[in-house]
């Protein structure tokens, strides 16, 4: 059962990153907002023994690696921000949830962590809204 829970922190750790790396990205080049830098300090959370996580990693045989139809299109960058935004946010979820049977510590970290995304979404969407407005005018 260990090495199943190792494979699932090691997925989620890897779309926790990849989620805030897409949005942080977006902030960056996109808008230039300083948001960047805050999602890029939170996608350099400290995470212990990440080898110890990294040998489980199975994604060949991962039978959910597949696409559904709606992970294939976005509408806008407003879509991209959100989609990846709940990413990282369910990740963190997961983590939380499973570390709580190995380190509290990290459980409450990935807590924090969410807590934390949940708040920048709100700034994040309002920074979107706002530069829309302002390119309709």
């Amino acid at each position: 059962m260990k090495n199943n829970l190792y494979r699932t922190i090691d997925a989620n750790i890897n779309r926790f990153k990849e989620g805030i790396r897409v949005v942080e990205d977006i902030l960056r080049y996109e808008f230039s907002s300083p948001l960047a830098f805050k999602l890029k300090e939170l996608r350099h959370i400290k995470l212990p023994e990440y080898e110890k996580y990294l040998k489980y990693r199975d994604s060949i045989k991962d039978i959910l690696k597949k696409s559904i139809k709606d992970e294939l299109t976005r509408g806008d960058l407003k879509d991209i921000i959100i989609s990846n935004l709940k990413r990282a946010q369910e990740s963190a979820r997961v983590l939380e949830e499973i570390f709580k049977l190995m380190d509290v510590n990290l459980s409450e970290k990935f807590k924090k962590a969410r807590y934390l995304l949940y708040n920048y979404e709100k700034e994040i969407l309002s920074l979107i809204d706002n530069e829309k407005l302002k390119m309709d005018n």
